[in-house]
């Protein structure tokens, strides 16, 4: 008997300023995945607005009792969700923990990581505890701005240094600080952004991007790719309007490769992620490697970091995203 498809949700859209981008990483994963080997459909989710995207150009509302729609008077209930939403609420735990009340499989890691490393003050003083390397860093929560002082920070933290929301997605919202005068504007900006702000040491070196997924079967690290920007930092233009030079792999020498390898895979298992993860990095001159950040929905797009990664290390994404799938059924 012919073995039936598996009906797979593409979750895209989300409540952040990366909608587009996130809109853009469906567009992607629609064109990667197996379609004879899977019924894939892209769900955008915004706000209450959830709608399934059809095949004749049409939409059909999400019941979010069970996460089912009708297409043609028929009932089509998924198998499994691949969630590419960058913000919330698709990476801080909220959809994933709604995926654990109906018992339906996702792509990312649980609802605790979610939130986790949603929380770049939270997942840096967490993954310190195990020894892994990051940048000094203090919060500033909204109401309270008058416990810190900027000569407690410049103390602390060093100048320059970065100030960004604690828990965005993305690149809003970050300035790169080079004295005092500069804080008091930038911690606004960034509160505009989240109620957390992080003060974050600038850390000097070569910038460097890293996937990597598990299965039961084996554990993949792909290529690093290395990031060269003319602007100050690794900004919202240089992401996604270009301005910026990846290089895959980047050009770092082995036994440094290996051991961010190495580092990569440590983190994976220490948060017991699932799915593809991508961690970013700063390789000081002297070779010293601390992590910048854990991104559990890394964007999916032709011409993301991921694709790029995956076509340098010589796999097809294609197989990829079904042993991914796959790796939840067995």
């Amino acid at each position: 008997m012919k073995q039936l498809k598996r009906t797979i949700a593409i979750v895209c859209g989300g409540d952040s300023a990366e909608y587009n981008v996130s809109m853009r990483s469906a567009q992607g994963l629609y064109s990667f995945f197996d379609k004879e080997r899977y019924n894939v459909y892209v769900v955008s989710v915004k706000g209450m607005d959830w709608h399934v995207n059809l095949n004749d150009g049409t939409t059909a509302p999400i019941d979010r009792n069970d996460f089912s729609f009708k297409e043609n008077g028929k009932l089509v209930v998924f198998d499994y969700a691949y969630i590419t939403i960058h913000g919330t609420p698709g990476e801080n735990g909220i959809m994933q923990g709604y995926f654990e009340l109906i018992h339906l499989p996702y792509s990312t890691s649980g609802v605790l990581v979610e939130a986790m490393t949603f929380d770049k003050f939270v997942l840096n003083q967490y993954l310190r505890s195990y020894g892994i390397s990051v940048a000094e860093s203090l919060l500033i929560r909204k109401g309270y701005e008058e416990l810190v002082n900027d000569d407690e920070i410049e103390k602390c933290i060093g100048m320059p240094c970065f100030v960004k929301p604690a828990t965005d997605g993305s690149s809003f919202g970050i300035s790169k600080v080079k004295n005092k005068d500069q804080l008091a504007p930038a911690i606004r900006k960034a509160m505009m952004e989240s109620d957390d702000v992080m003060v974050e040491s600038f850390l000097e070196g070569t910038e460097i991007s890293i996937g990597c997924y598990k299965t039961k079967e084996k554990s993949v690290v792909l290529p690093a790719t290395e990031v060269v920007t003319k602007n100050e930092f690794f900004d919202y233009d240089a992401k996604y309007n270009g301005q910026v030079e990846e290089i895959t792999p980047a050009r770092i020498d082995k036994e440094i490769a290996d051991r961010v390898a190495q580092i990569t895979s440590h983190i994976y298992d220490i948060l017991h992620c699932n799915g593809i993860i991508r961690i970013d990095y700063i390789i000081s001159k002297e070779g010293k490697i601390s992590m910048l950040e854990v991104n559990t929905t890394p964007g999916m797009t032709a011409t993301s970091f991921i694709p790029q990664q995956i076509k340098a290390a010589g796999l097809n994404i294609t197989d990829v995203l079904t042993e991914i799938v796959e790796n939840q059924f067995h």
